[in-house]
């Protein structure tokens, strides 16, 4: 009898050594739980900042969509004033042989053909301005996609 109550005794003392307090788990957990918070907040926080970014490409996606349309009229009327310039000089052309062709006076023709002439070089001016918006449509286009190729990085 005296070897079981001393056998009951030490199991008494082991299963009261293994079992863990309701303020011990509190202060173990107590820890994990604030950093559990902070992450979650951090979570959120980044969350907000890749929706935020989402919108950002968003705007950028329609600024180059814009951009991209702007040039394509750019091209449109360089390719106009490229035709009207080609079609000034052949009138210009026809102009001097039709003059030359019937006799017409000498003044007469050279007067056509410096209107025709006039009218070449207006034509070449237009080509030229169209050009240059063209030119600048596209550093514009680049630009954008430079700054939509920074945003996506961020």
């Amino acid at each position: 009898m005296k070897k079981i109550s001393v056998i009951f005794v030490f199991t008494v003392l082991i299963m009261l050594a293994g079992c863990a307090t309701k303020s011990f788990v509190k202060e173990e957990v107590s820890p994990l739980s604030d950093r559990i918070g902070r992450n979650e907040s951090r979570m959120g926080a980044l969350e907000n900042k890749v929706e935020a970014l989402e919108g950002r490409i968003g705007q950028t996606e329609g600024k180059l969509d814009q951009l991209m349309k702007e040039e394509n009229a750019n091209k449109a009327a360089l390719k106009e004033a490229l035709d009207t310039a080609r079609q000034a000089r052949d009138t210009a052309g026809r102009a001097e042989a039709e003059a030359k062709r019937v006799g017409v006076e000498a003044s007469a023709a050279q007067s056509a053909v410096q209107r025709a002439a006039a009218a070449a070089k207006q034509a070449e001016a237009a080509a030229r301005k169209a050009e240059e918006a063209a030119k600048e449509a596209e550093k514009a286009m680049l630009k954008s996609e430079q700054i939509f190729k920074l945003e996506q990085k961020k």
